[in-house]
């Protein structure tokens, strides 16, 4: 996208090939943060972070262990340092706000290593007002041109036992709920915190997946993460808990290896955000800003999408993925002409044009159909390589009918394209499933990974797969296809590259509402950590909480009341949002589902009225191109009253409100469907005490009186 203001200034220092550096400073824009780097007498690269005088991380080392090379670790000598300021307004394809300020100063070290004569190693460091990103690069050289990487040995030196909101180390799943504790308690409650999953691979006792969320005793908020994660394996880090110090952890290959590189070459960007407020966590775009402009001259076929799909009532357990109740099947052998229904298959003809009409009468973008294709009867938990064709339907569900049907009232078809982890099978495949997509009017996909990877040993999250989940982005793009990639990596803003990349799951999602349920804590901590490398499709919007309504046989329990399930169309940001209750529950509650049908999902400007991880967060968005706003706050198994300050809008103007708020018996257990809504005048002045029920919420539209 064109930037409004692009400044760049560098300097560069020359060095007589020191091997001890005294600390060399940089500051941000503003001041707050300072960084300080240099070499130790064995020559190792080390940072430090401070904010507002207060340390943040405390000298900590750098480098790489490599397989059957010398290290790089140690012996280094400086050969140059860089310094550098950087601004420029840039406009995303889709996002929390229509223009976005990457501005920072910047340090490059350019190392030589002694032991090996004329090895290079650069350190690239980037100060933003919100936080540090630094990486490595490997330039072009003799004596390093192929390497593996044995281990990346990136050291974040804590000040003390932080705060935590954290998740078990896995190189398979970010799939569990978030646990709350001091750090120094993550070993005796790691076994708790691993609950079960579909595919899971824990590391440590004290492993730990990024993004971390810290908070300090001194009240700073502390997220690790990464950005830019390309060609690479994904970070976790594993805490030494007698020094509180996390290392990088990289996922490794099926035997054993963390990456393969090849001169020149860069790592991830390793990020620090960090403040004194709660709230500049949830704003911060220091993700984003280090990730590269878009790789796409034209983005118009990009477009934010809300939708309904066969999907809930599946997952409930009222209806069926598969056609045939048959087991141990080979794709290529079965006549499903032929064989006998099971007469619970959902994504059939008849009821897809139920979601069609659906969609069409109150304005929805598209209908997500799963289950439609054949290979459902066995495609979980075989190991199965050939178990998907992705352009085969079932006899019951007639493409061409309800794409002309779909076409008719304005509504477009989602494909879903489960791979059940067979990545070889899916990349067979791939082009020849996006040439189906094209000609049959699709031009969107939510791809699933659910299982253990095939080829086997790889996992979810290591350099294999890594490249596979781009190499799907990118071939989508060629097909002017988005995607929503569910059980795939965790996002690290790479939305910014390949606005194609409109959604992600990563995290562990509504479904698992109807699997047991997820704490009443996790939505207030989710846009935290999981939401700062980029959206999520959690797919919010369950009116019917309890589960034995749909399905005799489950006795889970959504855990919020139904405002709060409104409230998350604002607090969890996503270009990609679906109401994913079955019709005839929105039938029942129309008043509330007009807020859904409402609430926009491309934002000019976005503003934090009130946030503390873990217990309650209140935001306000502005709808992109309008003078409308959407305000939406939840809490965690609490109730509290919240003091909501409208000032954010534009002074000397009245505005109605139309507020959605929890009935005063409201209860996410007792009352979950118990609401109340009503309209008032507003302006900037407006000050409005609003009750929350225990995991409730608020939901308010706001329009020009």
């Amino acid at each position: 996208m064109k930037s409004i203001k692009h400044i760049v200034i560098i300097s560069t220092l020359f060095a007589s090939m020191l091997t001890h550096v005294a600390a060399q400073e940089l500051l941000s824009p503003d001041g707050r943060q300072k960084l300080e780097v240099g070499l130790s007498q064995e020559g190792r690269p080390y940072y430090k972070l401070v904010f507002r005088n207060k340390e943040v991380i405390k000298p900590s080392f750098l480098g790489l262990e490599l397989q059957d090379q010398e290290s790089l670790l140690d012996n280094f000598s400086l050969d140059s340092i860089s310094t550098g300021t950087f601004d420029e307004t840039w406009n995303p394809a889709w996002g929390e706000q229509r223009e976005i300020r990457n501005h920072y100063n910047e340090l490059v070290l350019y190392l030589k290593q002694q032991s090996t004569p004329n090895r290079l190693l650069n350190i690239h460091f980037r100060l933003y007002n919100d936080g540090l990103g630094f990486r490595y690069e490997f330039p072009k050289q003799e004596n390093l041109s192929y390497f593996i990487i044995k281990e990346e040995k990136t050291a974040f030196a804590l000040t003390g036992d932080h705060k935590a909101f954290w998740l078990p180390g896995d190189y398979d799943t970010q799939e569990y709920n978030t646990t709350t504790s001091n750090l120094s308690e993550v070993r005796a409650l790691m076994s708790e915190a691993v609950t079960p999953n579909a595919s899971q691979t824990s590391f440590s006792p004290t492993g730990l997946q990024t993004p971390l969320l810290l908070k300090s005793k001194d009240n700073l908020y502390i997220n690790i993460h990464e950005a830019g994660l390309i060609d690479y394996a994904c970070m976790s880090l594993n805490l030494d808990d007698k020094n509180m110090i996390l290392k990088s952890w990289l996922t490794p290959d099926a035997v054993g290896n963390k990456g393969y590189l090849q001169t020149p070459a860069v790592s991830p960007w390793r990020t620090i955000m960090v403040s004194d407020k709660a709230a500049d966590i949830l704003t911060s775009r220091l993700i984003l800003n280090l990730n590269e402009p878009t790789a796409f001259e034209d983005v118009s076929w990009i477009k934010p999408i809300k939708y309904v799909g066969v999907w809930w009532e599946m997952i409930s357990g009222n209806s069926s993925w598969s056609y045939t109740s048959m087991e141990n099947l080979k794709l290529d052998e079965v006549d499903y002409s032929q064989v006998k229904p099971n007469r619970t298959h959902a994504a059939n003809t008849r009821r897809v044009k139920e979601y069609i009409d659906f969609a069409a009468k109150h304005g929805f973008d598209a209908v997500l159909v799963e289950g439609w294709n054949i290979g459902w009867e066995d495609w979980f938990g075989k190991s199965k390589d050939y178990v998907f064709d992705f352009v085969t339907p079932y006899p019951d569900f007639d493409v061409r009918e309800l794409q002309q049907y779909a076409a008719e009232r304005g509504v477009k078809m989602m494909m879903h394209h489960e791979t059940s982890s067979s990545v070889r099978n899916y990349e067979r495949h791939l082009d020849t499933a996006y040439r189906f997509m094209v000609e049959h009017g699709y031009n969107s996909v939510k791809s699933g990974y659910v299982g253990d990877i095939i080829p086997r040993g790889e996992f979810h999250y290591g350099q294999w797969m890594v490249n596979h989940y781009l190499h799907a982005i990118r071939k989508a793009a060629d097909y002017k296809i988005m995607v929503n990639a569910h059980e795939a990596v965790r996002p690290t803003g790479l939305g910014r590259t390949f606005p194609n990349l409109i959604g992600n799951e990563s995290a562990r999602g509504q479904e698992y509402e109807s699997f047991g349920g997820n704490t009443p804590d996790h939505l207030t901590i989710l846009p935290f950590t999981r939401l700062v490398g980029g959206p999520m499709d959690y797919t919010p919007g369950i009116f019917q909480t309890d589960i034995k309504a749909y399905n005799p046989n489950n006795n889970s329990r959504v855990n919020t009341t139904l405002v709060k399930q409104l409230a998350l169309y604002v607090t969890l940001y996503s270009p990609l949002q679906m109401a994913a209750d079955v019709p005839e529950v929105y039938n029942r509650f129309l008043d509330a589902f007009q807020f859904i049908k409402d609430v926009a999902i491309d934002w000019d400007e976005t503003h934090v009225l009130d946030a503390e991880p873990g217990d309650y967060i209140a935001m306000a968005r502005k709808a992109k191109g309008k003078d409308e706003w959407f305000i939406g706050a939840i809490t965690d198994e609490n109730a509290r009253t919240l003091t909501l300050s409208f000032d954010f809008l534009p002074k000397g103007k009245k505005y109605v409100a139309i507020i959605y708020e929890d009935s005063k018996d409201a209860d996410f257990e007792t009352n979950p469907q118990h609401y109340h809504i009503y309209k008032q005048t507003v302006t900037s002045k407006t000050k409005l005490k609003q009750w929350l029920a225990r995991s409730g919420g608020v939901a308010i539209h706001i329009k020009e009186q």
